[in-house]
Formats: C-alpha cells, structure tokens, sequence
C-alpha cells in the first residue's frame, strides 16, 4: 500500500498564462514508490502542472500532499518534502561538484546553522548513489553533460524528500546518459520509496522505466494508470496525432512510429 504521507494529488487545477487557458481543470494523483511519467505533445501543459504543483505559477484548485494542502505549508517547510529539477539548470562557472550538492541540503540545515557531519555523510551518500563520488572537488563546468545531469540528481537526493518532480531530466543527453539517469530516478522510487513525477517525451524510454503514465492533451488529462494500460496504440495515436504501431518485445512495449507517406 502506498505511503499516505507521500500521495501528492492534485483536484481541478486550472492555470491560465494571460488569456490563454494552459491546464483545464486537472486532477490526478501520484503515488508514493513509483515513478510517474508525464506525457503529451509540446504546450499540453506538462511543465505547468509541475510549477502549478510547487506554487510557481498562480492557479485554481488544490493541490494535496499527504492531505494537507501545499499552500498550507510554508515554504522552508515544503523544500524539505518535495524537490523540484526544472529543465534548465545553470550554476556558478567556479562551483565545486561537491558545493552544488550542499546546496540541496540548504532546506534542512537552520540559519548560519552550518552543515553537520550527519549532513556531510548524506551529501557523500548522494555523490555515491550517482557514481560521481571521486569527482566532488571538480567543478561543476568541467563535468561532460550526463556528469551534470547526475550531478543536479545529486543535489536533489541531498535535499532528501519524499517527492521528486523532474522535468525532462534526460533533455540533450545521449542514449547511455538517458539510461542511466533514468535507472536512477527509478531507483528511488522502487529502492527509496519516493514520490517520483518526471516529464519525458520518448514513449520507449517511459515504457521501459515507468510505472504510470499520466498523458496529457491540450491541457487536459487524457488517460492515467499504469504505463501498460495507458501507452496504447489508440491512445498515443490520438494524442500525438500520428500513426503508431505498439509492439510486444522482451516482455514490454515499444513504439514504432509510421511513416506518414
């Protein structure tokens, strides 16, 4: 049974940008030990939902965590029960590997509290668990682009939530980064018992590591559940507006788009 303290819900959240209506009134809920992809076409309001989730953008609705909710609980609180990865992440050129995985772990540490050894240690734990251990004095301009990525999850895991929201947290890395990151997203859901949401855009990726999918069309909800119930034929092709074939291989789904002409 899934971790109460850890459902993240959200019930009629609408968000408009000016005049133009960008979530319509969506309601879903993410379960705590599994990973959920978020999917659909470009502007179907994917990142949105995440920003509306943390209060970044202004919107109707609730949003609940653990029942209680999110804009009942003040912010110091909330970073240390949900992290959030946007899609794009920069720091200072002069930043050590070791000092951006600090900063997660800021949420939890007092005012000109300074860092404990109990917080040193999770922070080496967080390196570890993203095989970048042995490259924490190197700065974090100098790391290749899936080191960056890894070292941004790091960060992430040193912030030590319940809740992990990613968006596109595998964008321009190339086929063995995707994995890799990916396994470790996973992980901490299925090891670690987290609440784990991520946007992705491949169908095959999300069929090989998700556990529900949550596709979303125009704004709105339009199928949820367990990524084999969702990723159909009928249901990718209606939403992306193009011709698929879903096939069986090695025990999971794989999508083959048509060629159109």
């Amino acid at each position: 049974m899934a971790d109460q303290a850890g459902l993240l819900t959200c019930q009629g959240l609408s968000v408009h940008y000016g005049t133009r209506l960008v979530l319509d009134g969506v309601s879903v809920a993410f379960a705590s030990g599994r990973l959920t992809a978020l999917m659909g076409p470009n502007g179907c309001g994917k990142s949105t939902l995440l920003k509306a989730v943390m209060g970044i953008v202004r919107s109707q609705g609730i949003v609940t965590l653990g029942g209680a909710p999110v804009r009942s609980i003040p912010r110091r609180a909330l970073a240390t029960r949900i992290a959030w990865l946007p899609q794009d992440n920069h720091c200072p050129d002069y930043l050590t590997l070791a000092e951006l995985v600090a900063l997660g772990g800021y949420a939890r540490e007092r005012f000109l509290r300074g860092t404990s050894d109990a917080d040193q240690r999770r922070f080496a734990q967080a390196l570890r668990t993203v095989g970048l251990f042995d490259q924490a004095r190197q700065q974090v301009n100098t790391l290749s682009g899936g080191q960056r990525q890894r070292a941004w999850i790091a960060m992430i895991l040193a912030q030590d939530t319940g809740v992990v929201l990613l968006d596109e947290p595998v964008n321009h890395l190339d086929l063995r980064y995707q994995y890799a990151v990916l396994e470790l997203i996973h992980a901490l859901a299925a090891q670690h018992g987290k609440t784990v949401v991520c946007v992705l855009h491949d169908l095959n990726l999300a069929a090989a590591f998700a556990d529900d999918v949550v596709l979303m069309q125009s704004g709105v909800v339009f199928a949820q559940g367990a990524t084999r119930s969702v990723l159909t034929q009928a249901n990718v092709q209606a939403v992306f507006d193009q011709p698929v074939d879903m096939l069986e291989w090695n025990g999971r789904q794989v999508c083959v788009p048509r060629r159109c002409a």
